[in-house]
């Protein structure tokens, strides 16, 4: 049914709930794939530096954030890859889900940033608004 399947994730709660509704979908077709996208963004990314900057590695919080998600996948025998993009999460998942002919995006109703969360996460009101293919919202 759904060839390539995104997931956005970000390490939340959210997203581990939707980790599992992507990864249960890509599942059940036998030529299906699973996209993890995980958005670094810039003003994020630069704060990172500044608390982390005498750590080895300013990625391993990041890498920690999509453990849960590469654990699940090679459970369930999926195929899988996760990729990092750059830049403002909505937009980015956007573009990325549109210029890539993508089946179905996954995201979790809302991230890590507890601002945003009075309504409908805006990353996850921006993907549903902008994305040229189903997306589901997972709580």
């Amino acid at each position: 049914m759904y060839k390539k399947v995104l997931l956005a994730s970000d390490g939340s709660q959210h997203a581990k709930r939707a980790a599992e509704n992507a990864i249960n979908i890509t599942a059940c077709g036998s030529d299906s794939t699973l996209e993890v996208l995980y958005v670094v963004d810039a003003d994020k990314a630069k704060s990172d530096v500044l608390n982390n900057w005498n750590a080895i590695d300013v990625n391993d919080s990041r890498k920690v954030q999509m453990e849960e998600v590469d654990r699940l996948a090679k459970e369930a025998g999926v195929k899988y890859e996760i990729k990092i993009l750059h830049g403002e999460p909505g937009p980015s998942i956007v573009d990325y889900a549109n210029k890539n002919d993508a089946d179905i995006v996954v995201v979790g109703s809302r991230g890590l940033n507890g601002l945003q969360e009075f309504v409908l996460g805006s990353v996850s009101h921006k993907v549903a608004k902008r994305a040229n293919c189903p997306v589901l919202i997972v709580k």
